[in-house]
């Protein structure tokens, strides 16, 4: 089983990770596919989003007490609550990109997509319900 205790090396996987997810869904083959990546990037959000709040809580009072601390000096100290403050606030700012996320990979598994065949899409001529004022 893994043990994922090596979070430098995590980090650069997911980075690389949608780094190469950007570039692949620049053209998308098969649209069936967009409702898998909708979820993996849905379950993606989830974890980044419990990643934040734990590196901010290093920053946070508690963790002062621990065998790391930042330097004694007001700034260092300031800068800590500065960093633990913008990943509070970036995990919350996840949160709410999420939802419509979700929301985007639930409505996803209502499309049905069907594969026509060029010839007879080429053939067939385009219908409206309203075809308005014919000459």
């Amino acid at each position: 089983m893994p043990r994922f205790q090596d979070p430098v090396r995590e980090a650069a996987q997911a980075r690389e990770a949608l780094r190469c997810l950007a570039h692949s869904t620049r053209a998308i083959d098969d649209p069936r596919q967009i409702y898998s990546v909708l979820g993996s990037l849905s379950a993606g959000g989830s974890s980044l989003e419990q990643s934040l709040p734990q590196l901010a809580a290093f920053h946070d009072g508690a963790a002062q007490t621990r065998t790391w601390t930042t330097d004694v000096d007001v700034a260092s100290r300031a800068a800590a609550h500065k960093v633990s403050w913008e990943l509070h606030r970036a995990g919350e700012e996840l949160r709410q990109v999420s939802a419509p996320l979700e929301h985007a990979h639930e409505v996803a598994a209502s499309i049905a997509y069907v594969r026509q065949d060029s010839a007879l899409a080429a053939a067939t001529p385009p219908t409206t319900r309203n075809p308005g004022v014919s000459l």
